[in-house]
């Protein structure tokens, strides 16, 4: 399936594609020729306390030292004490770690909550600050406002997404706002399925699967897999209130499920991932107003799969020329190249050697791009070349129980 890509299509204008920015510690260690600091990598995933039907086999968060030659991830250490930590996040600077846990016992609202971590920079030893409702039932994701001043949740289950407020000491607050979304109902099958697809989506409600801002800061989105929506909002920094934007949801394709997005480094094109019909949704975004104007729809399978999928998540490398998607049920790795345009061609789809990968993240260097594999549980590790985008498997697994999420950080010396 592989082929050769055109170097002349990756002529990519800066202007596109952001300004540089200020040199990671890891590259201004490489530039200065001096010893290149440790890698570290948090793996979070599925423990036996999970939501109804997602119990799994991790023990907590465990963290890795990576080798920056080949990838391979040599294990640390493993913070047993949260249940199943199945999305974590970094703040910006490194200093602490947020973990939500994906079940619906935490209170009796029937929550599931999110616990504040603070990180020893240099080893990576997590130490436990506290834990607080998430605002719903189930989260799925969060992610740290640009601000720093606030985490923002997507509870699944709950049908909400919340804003907690980050003290000073990294510890977090109880919700400044809590969102229940609310629409029709959506089919379970999108009508542009690829050819064979059985697998369904949950559309008997409102599911947030993923909150994050636009590469700004202005504007908070939400991509609502039951009710087949993104959501846009403001968040006023001195209230921690969500504010619609002036086009407050877009609709997708019924029974799509968008689930997870990612900008380009302009922050002038958006692409959305669907789950259930397996589609990047490549948009327009404007960054003074957050209008959504689609270009493109593409399917993450070659055209002669058959069969069911459900496509996972969604990566830009750094250069902004390749953008990636894993396929679960597929098994599969799809590699897009960038046009000049923002749009996506479909080049390559690489087989995950491992069974239901899920979240994907490229180490600091970019040099190697991770899978957590799900089902099989291991993460794997793949080599990928800059100048075509092409990932090489390294041969490696690492044993994870159930794992669903990474991140990484450049240690101090």
């Amino acid at each position: 399936m592989s082929q050769s890509l055109s170097r002349r299509r990756f002529t990519l204008a800066l202007a596109g594609f952001g300004a540089a920015t200020a040199l990671s510690p890891l590259r201004a260690a490489q530039a200065q020729k001096g010893p290149l600091p440790r890698i570290l990598c948090f793996v979070g995933g599925y423990t036996e306390h999970g939501p109804p039907g997602g119990a799994g086999n991790g023990k907590g968060i465990s963290v890795f030292e990576m080798d920056r030659d080949t990838g391979f991830l040599t294990p640390v250490a493993t913070f047993m004490d949260i249940p199943s930590p199945s999305f974590i996040t970094l703040s910006r600077n490194r200093k602490f770690l947020y973990a939500l846990s994906e079940i619906n016992d935490y209170d009796k609202a029937g929550s599931g909550s999110v616990t504040a971590f603070s990180v020893d920079t240099r080893n990576g030893t997590l130490a436990k600050i506290n834990t607080v409702s998430s605002g719903g039932a189930v989260p799925a994701h969060l992610s740290v406002h640009p601000s720093g001043k606030y985490l923002l949740v997507a509870n699944y289950m709950g049908g909400s997404v919340a804003v907690l407020p980050i003290h000073a000491d990294g510890s977090l607050g109880k919700a400044t706002d809590v969102v229940h979304n609310s629409g029709p109902k959506q089919p379970e099958r999108a009508a542009d399925n690829p050819e064979g697809n059985f697998a369904v989506s949950d559309h008997s409600s409102a599911h947030p699967h993923m909150i994050a801002t636009d590469p700004s800061g202005a504007f908070v989105l939400v991509d609502d897999a039951g009710l087949d929506r993104v959501y846009v909002w403001k968040l006023d920094l001195a209230t921690g209130k969500l504010i619609p934007a002036q086009k407050p949801f877009y609709d997708m394709e019924p029974g799509s499920a968008p689930r997870h997005f990612v900008f380009d480094h302009s922050g002038r094109v958006l692409y959305n991932l669907c789950e259930q019909n397996s589609k990047v949704v490549v948009s327009k975004f404007d960054p003074q107003t957050g209008a959504i104007t689609q270009i493109q729809s593409v399917s993450t399978v070659t055209s002669h799969f058959r069969g069911s999928t459900l496509a996972a998540e969604i990566l830009i490398a750094e250069s902004g020329r390749f953008v990636y998607v894993s396929n679960r049920l597929g098994d599969s790795l799809a590699v897009f190249s960038v046009g000049m345009d923002g749009t996506l061609t479909l080049e390559d789809e690489v087989w995950m050697h491992a069974d239901y990968g899920r979240a994907m993240m490229f180490d600091p260097s970019g040099s190697f791009l991770f899978c957590a594999n799900q089902r099989s549980d291991s993460v794997t590790a793949f080599r990928v070349d800059r100048e075509t985008g092409k990932p090489v498997f390294m041969n490696h697994f690492t044993a994870v129980g159930s794992p669903t999420t990474f991140a990484f950080m450049v240690a101090d010396s």
